[in-house]
């Protein structure tokens, strides 16, 4: 790297404290950039620092970081990524939690890195970057509004229908529902470990960013629109073009015939409708527009006009994947159109998705097995599949209010509130929070990162990353517990490495040339290894946050639903409960952790450049 420049970087990360109303510049840490790139990374230095364990989520000093990285605004396909970092209410521990859009370039071209949000505003608050200047405007007028309505309102607040991205909360936030996100440009969810209820307890209601014009230093064009060039050829051909051709709902077959489709609450594995319900179908039979994110070429999202069944007529989002698996088999829903309108309703009301249909699913279990009554639900029929119910239920637990303020606290806490057997019926990980929407029975290398995870979500994406890449074998058995720790432990850190960009995990999908991006804008000269040791640095310092925070080794395992066995489907049978501990245990001890509790030791610490943290352990 040229020490007179830090090429890809913008030199500055804006501060802004909602208790006083201050805003400040600060100059970004040149030995930050080098250890921790920039996204995840630096959102995990600033909580380190500045958030102590006394510090509880809803604390005014609890922070927010909102980060771009090197990469952001480059001419390269998914470089307007966004990574958020913070203390969440789920679990009381750290999240990092990725957003694509337009959010993270036009910070980069208002001439920031990061974004850190500290206090807690005496009112309701708006951030708007543009212009040349920084301020804090009323968001009184805002309440109550979705995160569409919101956005909408903003622009025209401001004076501009296009080149700005805002990112803010719904009713959810506002009422912080422990699972609220952050969502932002009409399609785009910062989502794990309620974030936006974060972002609620301290009256912030959005950031708005107008898209400036300062240019992002590149140290060598030509070779970063060369590799560019072919790292996006490889992402629209990866596995026969699924997502260029299919978006990821191109998956949602592949994943019923695999039996990793979660259909009513893991109550069964069988699904014969998925052929009228996946991508094939609603791309064939619904109307539907290119939605790019920021100088995407892969241009996998779609706005969507439903044109048949109850719902014909309504416009928005087309679902990802894992939308279209909520709001379809895991409830029960077998119509495409409602499962559009569900996804959209969800996304404007500000919840994550994941967590929000793994309670409606136990709701409906429970309401069928005479746990929960019609009186107990307000009334409301939650048979599977219904459809009305579910929509009135997702208002009922923006606003908190009847049975909504109960099921606003996640699976988890309801179910423990509930008693009885409805406590061994919900899927979540014992520390708080729900894994992604699949079924993890049939995909053990997830269950084991998701329980796991520093990060609050899937940390080593062991499947969605190629190992031969790295030199090591193909994996050939989901279901080894030897290979399914081993190699969830040997990838470990690049992801979170991408993250720290960050960029869209769909663009890079062929490692070689992602880090030839990453060089070819930084000027640096990393290898595939030195990335995995960022990315483990990273992980490691994200560890030892949450053991400070109270973090229970022993609740890193699966509810008694989620670790059950199929009992009929693809992976009937197939069961991770006499594996489980050892596969964790093994996964601790390739990290480099103590085998029993996951703690890292003090070698692992020192080899990652981490030895001043080895008192705090």
């Amino acid at each position: 790297m040229k020490k007179q420049k830090l090429w890809g970087y913008m030199g500055k990360c804006l501060r802004v404290d909602l208790t006083r109303g201050s805003i400040e510049d600060e100059t970004l840490d040149p030995e930050m950039v080098k250890n921790y790139v920039g996204g995840t990374g630096f959102g995990t230095e600033f909580l380190y620092r500045e958030v102590p364990p006394r510090v509880q989520w809803d604390d005014p000093e609890n922070r927010i970081i909102m980060a771009s990285g090197p990469i952001g605004g480059v001419p390269l396909s998914g470089s307007g990524t966004l990574s958020l970092v913070t203390k969440g209410p789920m679990t009381n521990l750290a999240v990092s939690t990725q957003a694509n859009g337009f959010w993270g370039a036009f910070l980069k071209f208002s001439g920031y890195d990061a974004l850190i949000l500290q206090g807690q505003s005496p009112k309701w608050v708006y951030l708007h970057i543009g212009d040349g200047k920084v301020e804090l405007r009323d968001a009184t007028p805002l309440l109550g509004k979705d995160t569409w309505q919101t956005e909408d309102a903003i622009r025209q607040n401001i004076g501009t229908t296009k080149m700005m991205s805002v990112y803010g909360i719904g009713p959810a936030g506002e009422n912080r529902v422990r699972f609220a996100v952050v969502a932002g440009d009409k399609g785009h969810v910062c989502s794990k470990n309620g974030c936006g209820c974060v972002m609620g307890s301290k009256r912030l209601k959005a950031v708005a960013i107008s898209r400036g014009q300062q240019p992002v230093p590149i140290y060598n064009k030509e070779l970063l629109k060369e590799k560019a060039r072919a790292l996006l050829q490889e992402a629209k051909t990866n596995k026969g073009g699924q997502i260029y051709k299919w978006g990821t709902g191109g998956a949602f077959s592949t994943h019923a015939q695999a039996g990793s489709l979660p259909i009513r609450n893991y109550t069964t594995n069988i699904f014969p409708e998925h052929e009228k319900m996946n991508a094939e179908y609603i791309r064939g039979h619904f109307e539907h527009k290119n939605k790019p994110c920021w100088a995407c070429g892969l241009g996998h999202t779609k706005f969507m006009k439903v044109t048949e069944g109850p719902y014909a007529g309504y416009t928005g989002e087309e679902p990802e994947y894992e939308c279209m698996a909520t709001w379809g088999p895991l409830i029960g829903n077998t119509d495409p159109g409602a499962m559009v309108m569900l996804s959209n309703l969800n996304d404007r009301l500000g919840m994550d998705v994941n967590e929000a249909g793994w309670v409606i699913s136990w709701v409906m279990e429970c309401y069928e097995k005479g746990i929960l009554t019609r009186k107990d639900l307000d009334g409301l029929d939650m048979h599977w599949g219904n459809v009305e119910a579910t929509e009135m239920m997702l208002g009922k637990i923006s606003r908190r209010e009847g049975i909504g303020n109960l099921l606003a606290e996640g699976v988890k806490r309801a179910s423990e509130q509930t008693g009885g057997e409805s406590t061994r019926m919900g899927v979540y990980v014992l520390k708080g929070a729900t894994p992604r929407t699949h079924d993890h029975r049939a995909i053990w290398p997830e269950m084991l990162e998701t329980c796991v995870s520093a990060t609050g979500t899937i940390q080593a994406g062991s499947r969605m990353v190629d190992p031969i890449a790295f030199g090591l074998p193909a994996p050939t058995n989901s279901f080894s517990p030897w290979e399914v720790a081993g190699l969830s432990a040997k990838l470990d850190g690049w992801l979170v490495f991408l993250d720290s960009f960050p960029v869209c995990r769909f663009i890079t999908i062929h490692p070689g040339l992602t880090i030839d991006c990453f060089n070819a804008v930084t000027g640096r000269d990393l290898s595939l290894s030195d990335a995995l040791t960022i990315g483990r640095r990273i992980i490691n310092k994200l560890r030892i946050f949450n053991f400070r925070h109270g973090l229970d080794p022993a609740l890193e395992v699966p509810s008694p639903r989620y670790g059950s066995t199929p009992v009929d489907g693809p992976a009937k049978g197939k069961s991770v409960e006499p594996y489980f501990h050892w596969m964790k245990s093994f996964y601790f001890e390739l990290m480099g952790w103590d085998p029993a509790t996951g703690m890292p030791l003090p070698q692992t610490l020192d080899a990652l450049a981490l030895e001043k943290l080895i008192p705090d352990l």
